[in-house]
């Protein structure tokens, strides 16, 4: 199981392709790490069954600071703004559920 995770991460749905390539460009262009984003998320038993799932849309809390993290898919005809909109709109989805529970969660506390 450890050998697929290996060999698999980080999944060329969220790195590109050539994978060392892409990888090596994004390294050149992002500041800092993804954190969890692009990552996995799951389980792998004492037996060795494993389940996984791709960690595309986060939230994370890092230095005391909540971090959102969302992507698009890059192809050769993408339209960039189209694409950075589609970005916005998946972190702000992310957003709003975290508010939506903040919200009920202060409802809650002052029953």
């Amino acid at each position: 199981a450890w050998d697929l995770l290996r060999a698999t991460f980080p999944a060329g749905t969220l790195s590109g392709a050539p994978k060392i390539r892409a990888m090596e460009i994004i390294g050149e262009l992002e500041d800092g790490h993804r954190g969890a984003y692009g990552g996995a998320v799951g389980y792998i038993s004492f037996h060795g069954n494993m389940d996984m799932a791709i960690t595309i849309r986060t939230a994370c809390i890092e230095d005391n600071c909540l971090i959102v993290r969302a992507g698009a898919g890059i192809v050769a005809d993408s339209d960039p703004e189209k694409e950075r909109q589609e970005t916005v709109n998946k972190a702000m989805a992310i957003q709003k559920a975290l508010q939506l529970i903040c919200g009920n969660l202060e409802k809650g506390q002052q029953k």
